[in-house]
């Protein structure tokens, strides 16, 4: 087999490197535009009332959004609840324990198609489960839902993270005479910590922006989520598509907007604020 040439490999080379730049500059460009987009159209609405009221009926002037930002605050932690430990275990066993067990890679094959089911099933799955059996929509069960979406993902990324961990670190452990769970959470977690946080970032960034799981199951509603056990729960995302989408009126629209607004920048002061937590501890 004849070897290629080195003006062959360097335009190669070339040529890779000025696709990665072009594509990952149109990427950047395209995130900057939403941002102009939603800051641009998102700041007309915001006011201090739009923070401390809650949402108002159709063509009522005066409203908020503070009951819709503390029920997605409630649903969130509801889902991570649920999610985040059962993830955890789930990738406690797929790397320590059943790493190349056909169990295992069955859990594992699992996981992988639950990350790309469409969410509108989970939402549709379970509003069968809970809220038709149930006869009453609510924020548990959007909370549910959501744990099911974020469940695969804290799952695979756990798996991930504990399995880049140096087995010497487990070796020694054991050789100390220290059980097998001690040595998993005192002592491979604590390597592992960063990616994990990451994971668990991640799954909540994941669900923090669906919809279609919380219209067949948290619904919306104008209310404080006082009943969130058994009534449905307002949240910023159904807030948002019914203002944007089934509201005729402007004043709506522009809420909509500022609450858009409010979720980007959730997102990114806490994805910001975790890599220069991190970073600063990994260079200190």
């Amino acid at each position: 087999m004849k070897r290629r040439g080195i003006a062959l490999r360097k335009t190669v080379d070339f040529v890779v490197k000025l696709l990665s730049i072009f594509f990952v500059t149109i990427t950047i460009a395209l995130m900057g535009w939403i941002i102009y987009i939603v800051i641009g159209k998102g700041v007309d609405a915001l006011s201090w009332t739009f923070f401390i009221e809650p949402t108002a009926p159709y063509g009522v002037p005066d409203g908020g959004i503070a009951n819709a930002v503390l029920g997605t605050v409630l649903i969130t932690l509801g889902a991570a609840v649920i999610g985040v430990p059962t993830g955890i275990l789930g990738g406690i066993y797929l790397s320590e324990f059943g790493s190349k067990s056909r169990f295992g890679d069955f859990i594992r094959f699992a996981a992988n198609v639950m990350m790309g089911m469409p969410s509108i099933i989970v939402g549709l799955f379970v509003y069968a489960m809970l809220v038709y059996t149930t006869k009453h929509f609510s924020g548990v069960a959007g909370s549910v839902a959501l744990a099911i979406i974020m469940f695969p993902v804290v799952l695979r990324t756990t798996e991930d993270m504990l399995s880049m961990v140096p087995n010497s670190l487990r070796e020694s452990a054991l050789a100390l005479g220290m059980p097998r769970w001690k040595s998993i959470f005192y002592i491979i977690f604590r390597s592992a910590k960063d990616g994990l946080i990451t994971g668990v970032l991640l799954a909540i960034a994941r669900v923090s922006g669906e919809t279609a799981p919380l219209l067949f199951t948290a619904l919306w509603s104008d209310d404080w989520p006082t009943h969130f056990f058994t009534e449905p729960t307002a949240n910023l995302t159904v807030t948002i598509s019914e203002y944007a989408t089934n509201s005729p009126f402007d004043v709506m629209h522009a809420r909509a907007w500022s609450a858009a607004l409010l979720i980007t920048v959730i997102i990114l002061v806490l994805n910001i604020s975790c890599r220069l937590l991190f970073g600063k501890k990994r260079h200190g």
